[in-house]
């Protein structure tokens, strides 16, 4: 049997000056699936993307592997140097696929459906972020995020040029840009912040047309770790949506950080989906 991959469509333009398309899977010249190979530009890179990876006829004889590599293929010919898959985790046979294909997971998304606004652990206060510390904070949020990146597997330039195109043009009004919130964490009477938080109270809207806000970054400082101030700042983060009328609440965790992964997991977020990458 020759299992094939041909264009199902034309090739398009993506709107961030990419090119994707969507194939065919074909099984003696009949369908048998379908996937799509987009392409990225990353500050003079071309990271890829596989994805609706569908196999609607014959599982389990390899259509799906094949597909994967010919989509590689592709997107090798197409100048990327790397591929990322975003699997959702109701779909446990396409991760077992993934790990075949000697992909890496990276990073998952756990999101939480809020209620009752969570009462804040005594001793601490939250403040605003003000224009002052504003650039300081940044800053350090960059770097943060840098190493973050370095440590899920990313080269020194593709975490740098990943970090910038993240952070760049997100806060047109600094500290004081709509839909964005800032905190800092202190101990009462205390000068110095035990951490921050970065709240995107709008990234999306989920198919019932609710809106998700997101996570950006939870940061404790070093000297204050173990104390449970990660689980404050999360508690603000809940508060913070519940007073501006939202109630989904999602985040970005890496694989690698297993403390953060236990703690949103005691908080009641669920993993949705996990971010498969590889080195083409």
């Amino acid at each position: 049997m020759t299992t094939t991959l041909r264009p199902e469509g034309p090739e398009t333009p993506t709107a961030d000056g990419g090119r994707t398309r969507r194939w065919r899977i074909l099984a003696n010249g009949r369908p048998v699936g379908a996937l799509r190979t987009t392409a990225v530009p990353r500050s003079g890179q071309l990271w890829g993307r596989i994805s609706e990876l569908e196999v609607t006829e014959g599982r389990g004889r390899g259509r799906g592997t094949f597909g994967g590599l010919a989509a590689e293929e592709v997107l090798r010919n197409w100048g990327c140097t790397r591929v990322d898959v975003d699997v959702p985790e109701s779909a446990p046979a396409a991760r077992g696929l993934a790990l075949t294909l000697g992909y890496t997971e990276r990073a998952r998304n756990m999101s939480k459906r809020l209620t009752v606004a969570p009462a804040l652990p005594r001793g601490v206060v939250a403040r605003p972020i003000g224009a002052e510390e504003f650039p300081a904070w940044l800053g350090q949020a960059e770097r943060n995020h840098l190493r973050s990146l370095l440590d899920s597997g990313l080269s020194e330039q593709q975490a740098r040029d990943k970090s910038r195109l993240e952070h760049q043009d997100l806060f047109p009004q600094g500290a004081e840009s709509p839909g964005v919130v800032l905190r800092r964490l202190y101990a009462d009477g205390e000068p110095e912040p035990l951490g921050s938080l970065w709240l995107d109270l709008h990234l999306r809207d989920l198919p019932d047309g609710e809106a998700l806000a997101w996570v950006m970054t939870v940061e404790v400082a070093a000297a204050h770790r173990g104390r449970g101030h990660g689980r404050a700042l999360m508690l603000i983060a809940e508060r913070e949506c519940l007073a501006a009328g939202v109630r989904n609440l999602g985040l970005n965790v890496f694989a690698h950080n297993a403390v953060a992964v236990r703690l949103y997991a005691s908080l009641g977020y669920q993993t949705t989906n996990r971010l498969y990458g590889k080195h083409l």
